[in-house]
């Protein structure tokens, strides 16, 4: 095709289209196919300016002409708000929504917010280490084959030791699905703990690797047997509904304090972002209203 025969098919490809969208806009629409429904409506106190959701949909955060930012759950309930500074116009999150970003028009300037949902977690009935009235109190979320649990076990004895009158530490599971052995493991602990040896079998859990032995069966029925349980009453304690359900129990907490993996720890209902005892030691002396070291 030469140049000429190209500028002809092109002007005849124009020409074309432009009678085909002079046809269009003489028809009718076609029939819509998008289907759509309203959810849920919510009622503002004060007139929305922006909106952003947390990736996992749970949190909802909406910025009003009030200086200040709603924080909404995912049925509409307002869990709480965030004054801003007069001039912002717009928000983002981080995913989870851990962290709040505004953009100021006015002042030209960006500010980044960490952002701390306190979790109500229950703990009743759950092993404990620590005066059972303390002040502050520990949370852990673990899993007996999480290699990153083992680890931060030892840095909660140390708050423990610190912090004697006023920490208590509490563990809860979370045995991990990837992980074989992490639920029959939380088991076989609360089993022993109804031979009052809950903290012995969950140390002797932690040390298999340091010992190079594998956490299965077996690892689980000789720590029974070295530490002298009754093995009748284990094994039957390990499969019965209690004890099922308490683990059922605590992974349904986990959720709900939105633990997505292990270690979680909680110091008073805040979640701990940095696992080294300065950090757990800050937040036990937030707690307790001390000073805290920067």
């Amino acid at each position: 095709m030469n140049h000429k025969q190209i500028i002809t098919a092109c002007t005849i490809l124009m020409a074309s289209l432009s009678a085909g969208q002079a046809h269009a806009t003489t028809n009718t629409a076609p029939p819509s196919k998008i289907d759509w429904s309203v959810d849920k409506t919510w009622d503002l106190p004060a007139k929305p300016l922006d909106i952003v959701y947390s990736l996992d949909g749970k949190r909802v955060f909406i910025l009003t002409d009030q200086q200040t930012v709603l924080v909404y759950d995912n049925l509409g309930e307002l869990t709480g708000s965030i004054p801003v500074d007069k001039g912002v116009s717009a928000i983002d999150i981080a995913p989870r929504g851990e962290k709040l970003f505004l953009i100021n028009q006015s002042t030209k300037a960006f500010s980044d917010l960490t952002i701390d949902f306190i979790a109500d977690i229950n703990t009743e009935g759950s092993p404990f280490r620590g005066l059972a009235k303390a002040t502050v109190t520990i949370v852990l979320f673990t899993d007996f084959e999480c290699p990153y649990c083992g680890k931060v076990s030892p840095l909660l004895e140390q708050a423990l030791e610190k912090n004697p009158d006023t920490v208590k530490v509490i563990l809860k599971n979370m045995p991990l699905g990837m992980h074989q052995f992490a639920d029959p493991a939380a088991r076989a602990a609360l089993a022993a703990g109804a031979q009052g040896k809950y903290w012995e079998f969950h140390d002797a859990l932690f040390a298999l690797p340091s010992l190079n032995i594998a956490l299965n069966d077996k690892a689980i029925e000789d720590i029974a047997v070295k530490l002298g349980l009754k093995m009748d009453q284990f094994k039957g304690d390990m499969a019965s509904p209690k004890i099922r359900q308490k683990v059922d129990q605590d992974v349904m907490d986990a959720q709900k304090a939105g633990v997505t993996g292990t270690p979680a720890i909680f110091v008073n209902g805040h979640p701990l972002r940095e696992r080294t005892i300065e950090a757990i030691q800050q937040k036990i002396d937030a707690a307790l209203g001390k000073p805290v070291k920067k």
